[in-house]
């Protein structure tokens, strides 16, 4: 068992020819949209460049110092260009297309990337949010429907998919999943007919009303959603296609890291379900989100947040790392709500948060206080 940086080490030595692509080279190109191009000319503007050729561009910058990666999960994007670049399966694909913009005074970010691969098809990937506290607030905000983001990676498909000869490949991770799905759904004809395949990675759903189009039911067969065990934010809102549930060396919202999910040969090593906790969460959230108005949406949103942006952490590994000192900040902010919203926010952290709660070193009653 291991993950996509082991399935490169183990199967990177064949081509496309020789075995064809799956759902692991899907997440292996999705995590490669979360690459910092910024200041790679040659992958811009109709140019491209070979994987191997991109690497040793991107090394020298990182020696450079030109290159950060805030996140322990973006730490590990260089590592999967390295592997892609020495393997036989990825080394000659060709990446263009790059563009990366703030939107919205900073509110939101879209980014995307487009991979020519060997096998003559193309994979367009839409970055998604990492394991930060604002990357995740930004998906839960997914939930107030169409937001600028949707409308520039329909806008990229377009631009960039119109005039491809070849078939395409959508897909992302997290938020760049939720991309994809949107893309491939209102894309005009001519170009959903191009599709091959759509690939959702632990992203958030739509609305419930974002379903009634025709064009959605024709896209569906089309479309894998692969989700962790403890999925939280794959399962928000409503989504038209049963998840593949894959096993993650990590525990409760850590699995969102899709580093950590489980690869056996050329497949995802898959679960019959959700866990207990991810389960309970699953209800928790679709017991207040799902019932409410865009405004009471909204604010339901704001005070999770400030509850969980009170612990000073900046991601979510930093809150869990943080153990009690965490868990008392959170305390302090929760008993500033009004009480409807504390008892709304209280649930949502138990489901989000059981896993973590579990293992805490506290006496039962104050555990009871979260955990049913």
């Amino acid at each position: 068992m291991g993950n996509i940086l082991d399935y490169l080490d183990w199967r990177g030595d064949l081509t496309f020819e020789q075995t064809p692509f799956n759902q692991v080279d899907n997440l292996i190109l999705a995590c490669f949209s979360y690459l910092d191009l910024d200041e790679i000319a040659d992958v811009k503007n109709g140019n491209t460049l070979s994987v191997e050729e991109l690497f040793e561009i991107f090394s020298g910058k990182e020696k450079d110092g030109e290159v950060k990666a805030e996140s322990a999960f973006l730490q590990n994007t260089p590592i999967l260009l390295e592997k892609m670049a020495s393997s036989e399966r990825f080394r000659k694909c060709k990446a263009g297309g790059y563009v990366n913009e703030i939107l919205f005074r900073k509110a939101q970010q879209f980014s995307a990337v487009t991979v020519e691969l060997p096998d003559g098809t193309a994979y367009i990937s839409f970055r998604g949010t990492d394991d930060t506290i604002v990357g995740w607030k930004e998906d839960f905000n997914l939930s107030n429907g169409i937001v600028p983001s949707h409308r520039k990676a329909l806008e990229y498909l377009e631009f960039n998919g119109t005039y491809m000869q070849s078939m395409i490949r959508l897909g992302g991770h997290s938020k760049g999943g939720n991309l994809a799905m949107y893309t491939a759904m209102q894309c005009d004809d001519a170009l959903q007919e191009k599709i091959l395949s759509v690939y959702d990675n632990d992203g958030p759903g739509f609305p419930e009303a974002f379903f009634s189009s025709e064009k959605v039911e024709k896209v569906l067969p089309k479309v894998t959603r692969i989700i962790p065990e403890a999925s939280v934010i794959g399962m928000l809102l409503s989504h038209q296609k049963d998840p593949r549930i894959v096993a993650s060396t990590q525990k409760g919202i850590l699995q969102h890291d899709a580093f950590t999910w489980e690869v056996m040969g050329p497949s995802f090593i898959e679960k019959e379900s959700l866990t207990r906790r991810a389960a309970a969460s699953d209800r928790s959230l679709h017991k207040w989100i799902d019932h409410m108005d865009e405004r009471q949406r909204e604010h339901l949103i704001g005070e999770l947040f400030s509850v969980l942006e009170a612990t000073g952490a900046e991601t979510i590994s930093q809150i869990q790392d943080g153990g009690l000192k965490s868990l008392a900040a959170m305390v302090r902010q929760l008993d500033k709500l009004e009480p409807r919203s504390k008892i709304m926010v209280q649930e949502l952290i138990a489901g989000i948060f059981g896993s973590w709660l579990e293992l805490l070193p506290l006496p039962e009653l104050d555990k009871k206080r979260f955990l049913p």
